[in-house]
């Protein structure tokens, strides 16, 4: 039986990761997850593009306005990522020293997480799929106000071609095989998931 549907997999050789508008005002407008969720899931996907070192810009809009600036902790995981303060432009695909950062990765997969979830994500989301670029946006880690304007965006973006996941399913496809390293993943997980380090530590008790 054959079938058109390719499977295309994060590769951890080929994805960026573009942290889009998580600014302090703007993250209190979130109210499809709880403050502590959506904090938490916002740094799991942080913490795993730096266990697998992918390249990863930041970018602000108007962060002099009502939308204020970025949550320090982003910041701080990432003092030496490009950082681009957008003077005005909505649509980060709009600002070129933007648009020339993602093209210096030299990556054709974009992994992409902001605030809010149908302007700030899914504006430069379907701009890199028209110039060709395979685009997973982590759902979890995108907010916006209710979940009737998030079941829209990604409605939008999946007719578009977008691959909506989370962190941990993100996290897992990038990772591909647990042989590679049991102790960093299992501890990144834990960090960000209660039950998950219930699981190592019943894990560690039984190999002890």
């Amino acid at each position: 039986m054959s079938s058109s549907f390719e499977y295309r997999r994060l590769d951890r050789n080929d994805a960026a990761v573009l942290l889009v508008d998580h600014q302090s005002g703007l993250c209190n407008i979130v109210g499809d997850f709880s403050p502590d969720d959506f904090k938490n899931n916002v740094l799991a996907l942080a913490d795993s593009a730096k266990y697998f070192q992918l390249p990863t810009i930041l970018t602000t809009s108007f962060e002099d306005g009502p939308n204020g600036p970025l949550v320090p902790e982003l910041k701080e995981l990432f003092p030496e990522a490009p950082y681009i303060a957008r003077p005005g432009q909505i649509n980060a695909w709009d600002n070129d020293d933007f648009v020339n950062a993602v093209k210096a990765t030299g990556k054709k997969q974009l992994i992409i997480a902001g605030v809010v979830t149908e302007v700030c994500v899914a504006f430069p989301a379907l701009s890199a799929i028209e110039e060709g670029y395979e685009v997973f946006v982590i759902a979890d880690a995108s907010g916006t106000f209710n979940q009737t304007t998030r079941d829209a965006a990604w409605a939008r973006m999946s007719a578009a071609g977008v691959q909506l996941m989370t962190w941990f399913g993100a996290a897992a496809e990038l990772h591909r095989d647990w042989r590679n390293d049991i102790e960093g993943l299992g501890t990144l997980f834990s960090n960000h998931l209660p039950a998950y380090r219930n699981l190592i530590s019943s894990y560690n008790a039984a190999k002890s």
